[in-house]
């Protein structure tokens, strides 16, 4: 970042880069600019003649991030079951590929999902928020809809969340709950941040509730909403401002719970 202060200096003024990027005209960032509400690199901004360079300075607005590198892509997937989470599969299995023809960037998945579970993928070039996203020291949370066998009681769902062990350690989720139960199934809603592989679909078999279908509702600040099964999109500016603040929340979770990336 460079300031107003420095007559030879490169890069390009704030208000024309936040203009370019849709976030407002030029003359109501000034305004932004004049009552504090801009920060770059962390820093808040007041001189309205501040250059920042586009492809390194990080800038945000009223504390959510703005997405200045157009080259970057992030696409919201729902993924169908019997979908492999790679772009191509070693295998010849159906893979991700299908999902991106529409998109010129070379594209990949932000974890994974396995091929009997539907829901959410995230879809991005942007490496070092996939990093972010995908890695469970970031604390970064999933919700699932899990249908499975029988019953669950409330006793069940208070187990769910005080934690119990697995073989590969202790385990609970931040958030559970039954939203219905009928004809020997019933439907729980589970928030979890852990990235063992296949750990929802074990949970509930530790429990004694196989799980019969499993969808990925929300990823970080991210809903599925009403995208339908085997669409993808790219994401809302709104949404793409939630993603990058999270991706720039830099300090990892407490260490301790998973050290691999998401697998369900």
């Amino acid at each position: 970042m460079t300031t107003a202060g420095n007559q030879d200096a490169e890069g390009v003024r704030l208000q024309k880069a936040l203009a370019n990027a849709g976030v407002a005209s030029r003359r109501v960032i000034e305004q932004y600019i004049v009552e504090g509400r801009i920060r770059v690199n962390g820093r808040t901004v007041s001189e309205l003649g501040t250059r920042i360079d586009p492809e390194n300075d990080l800038i945000d607005v009223d504390g959510t991030a703005v997405q200045l590198d157009v080259s970057k892509r992030y696409v919201m997937l729902n993924k169908p079951t019997g979908i492999y989470s790679t772009m191509r599969d070693e295998k010849g299995r159906p893979d991700l590929r299908r999902f991106t023809k529409e998109w010129e960037e070379r594209l990949y998945n932000v974890g994974r999902l396995d091929a009997e579970t539907s829901g959410l993928l995230i879809l991005t070039n942007d490496g070092e928020l996939a990093h972010v996203l995908a890695h469970p020291s970031f604390g970064v949370t999933k919700v699932y809809i899990a249908k499975v066998a029988g019953t669950v009681t409330a006793q069940t769902i208070a187990k769910l969340t005080r934690g119990f062990d697995l073989e590969d350690g202790p385990i609970k989720a931040d958030k559970a709950r039954l939203l219905d139960a009928s004809r020997g199934s019933s439907l729980v809603e589970l928030t979890l941040h852990s990235g063992r592989n296949r750990i929802v679909r074990r949970m509930m078999a530790a429990v004694g509730h196989p799980v019969e279908e499993l969808v990925r509702r929300q990823f970080g600040p991210l809903h599925l909403g009403t995208l339908p099964v085997g669409k993808a999109r790219e994401l809302t500016k709104i949404e793409r401002g939630a993603l990058l603040t999270l991706s720039r929340q830099d300090t990892p979770a407490a260490a301790g719970d998973d050290d691999k990336q998401e697998t369900e």
